[in-house]
């Protein structure tokens, strides 16, 4: 394929285009791989190409085409041809269309498609951003309880959905009463009742749930697809697959910013595509709370300077100290945010996460503390006193690093605070302060004349 897509550009470059060649080409491509082609097109070529498609597989090809490309592509074609692009597509593809297009595309577009549809997309563009309603397809297979085999057959050929692999079994009402396979389907005799094949014992979640349970309940069931119900029980869509990959690739991004002291968006260019001036807003907002929480690291050293001045072998320890409480500390807390968002532990764990934690500080702190002592026994300054301070803190340190790595995160969750905030930047900083204040204090009450 790939070797096809390198064929496709090569033909594209000459001048004049070869038209018949290209999409002779493209007929052979995967839809997917034919929108990725038009990410390393210019305007006019991308229009030029996206015209040469056939009706057939335009509107899927349309679907994925990056939406700088899907902007360009809308606003030279007709009101018709756009709104007959945008009725081709699956409810979800087109409503994320929609939430990615200026006020002008989209005013073009909800003009010329069907009114049902445009319905449809007004509803779904008032759930709540990141709910399960904001992002499900409404085109699924429902089969009514009471239909025969043979008449649900006959309404798949006849309806236009997303896989066919498993259809729900609604009441009259349209409420949720379980689901039932193709397999099932095919091997079941044709007068047989829908409603006595159907499987009651179904996965379903909520229209105003966050997305992050679809993500958790593909992943703990090993589902393929996922209903949606209203308050009242009643199926109005689905969750696919396709949209949970989007789902978990959306949230480890979010996630990753965090962690790395980003300020996360809803902005989904690549790296090589979005501005500095963007990047830069995005990372100058936690660079400058950091800066200025160091201050508070600052006006510790301020106020032991004597201590300084009277024993300077303090500081080289300094730097050793900080390092090893941050990095214990990020371990930690990498480790729980990781395991909450696994479901792996809750704040109902806390306890429980926390002792587990002490004790693996006292083992990590007390390995530290003894390898510590002989490297400055070996090469440090011979001065007893100030190597039993360098270790006991060291311990003391490692062991609230591991503490507030564990208690953060859950503090976080526990007040409905994404706890990836709690990650490498607001640990460490942290950390940095405490480590030194505590490595003055212990100084203090073990070393004479400080």
């Amino acid at each position: 394929m790939k070797n096809t897509k390198e064929k496709v550009m090569a033909l594209i470059v000459q001048n004049p285009i070869p038209l018949i060649a290209i999409r002779d080409s493209l007929s052979s491509m995967n839809i997917v791989d034919i929108g990725d082609i038009f990410d390393d097109l210019g305007r006019e070529q991308a229009i030029q190409i996206f015209r040469m498609l056939p009706k057939d597989i335009a509107a899927n090809v349309f679907a994925h085409i990056n939406p700088e490309k899907q902007q360009i592509i809308v606003e030279t074609l007709t009101g018709t041809e756009a709104g007959t692009i945008i009725d081709g597509l699956f409810m979800d593809d087109a409503v994320d269309f929609i939430e990615e297009m200026p006020a002008n595309v989209v005013t073009k577009v909800l003009a010329n498609v069907t009114t049902e549809r445009r319905a449809t997309i007004n509803q779904l563009l008032q759930y709540p951003d990141d709910s399960l309603g904001s992002i499900m397809t409404t085109e699924f297979m429902a089969l009514g309880e009471d239909l025969t085999v043979m008449e649900a057959f006959e309404q798949m050929r006849k309806t236009r959905v997303h896989g066919l692999h498993t259809c729900y079994v609604v009441r009259r009402d349209k409420k949720l009463v379980g689901y039932i396979s193709l397999k099932t389907l095919l091997l079941a005799r044709e007068h047989q009742r829908v409603g006595d094949l159907v499987r009651r014992q179904v996965i379903s979640a909520q229209t105003q749930d966050d997305q992050e349970v679809a993500a958790a309940l593909f992943g703990k069931y090993d589902l393929l697809s996922l209903p949606i119900v209203d308050s009242e029980n009643r199926l109005v869509g689905i969750i696919t697959v396709d949209d949970v990959v989007e789902i978990v690739e959306e949230e480890a991004t979010e996630d990753f910013e965090m962690m790395a002291g980003i300020m996360p968006s809803d902005d989904a260019d690549p790296y090589l595509k979005t501005g500095v001036i963007r990047l830069s807003f995005k990372r100058i907002g936690w660079l400058m709370i950091l800066m200025f929480a160091a201050i508070f690291t600052e006006t510790i050293l301020t106020g032991f300077e004597d201590a300084m001045a009277v024993l300077p072998a303090l500081i080289p320890f300094i730097p050793m100290l900080m390092d090893t409480g941050g990095n214990a500390g990020v371990q930690t807390s990498s480790l729980i945010i990781r395991s909450m968002a696994l479901n792996e532990i809750a704040v109902k764990n806390l306890l429980t996460a926390w002792w587990r934690e002490i004790r693996v500080a006292l083992l990590c702190g007390l390995g530290l503390s003894i390898a510590n002592a002989i490297r400055v026994a070996i090469t440090g300054p011979r001065n007893p006193l100030l190597t039993i301070a360098v270790s006991l803190t060291l311990m003391v340190v490692v062991v609230l690093a591991k503490s507030l790595g564990c208690l953060l995160p859950m503090a976080a969750k526990k007040v409905k605070v994404d706890p990836a905030v709690m990650a490498a930047p607001i640990i460490k900083t942290l950390l940095d302060v405490v480590s030194l204040f505590l490595y003055f204090s212990i100084a203090r009450l073990i070393l004479p004349g400080l």
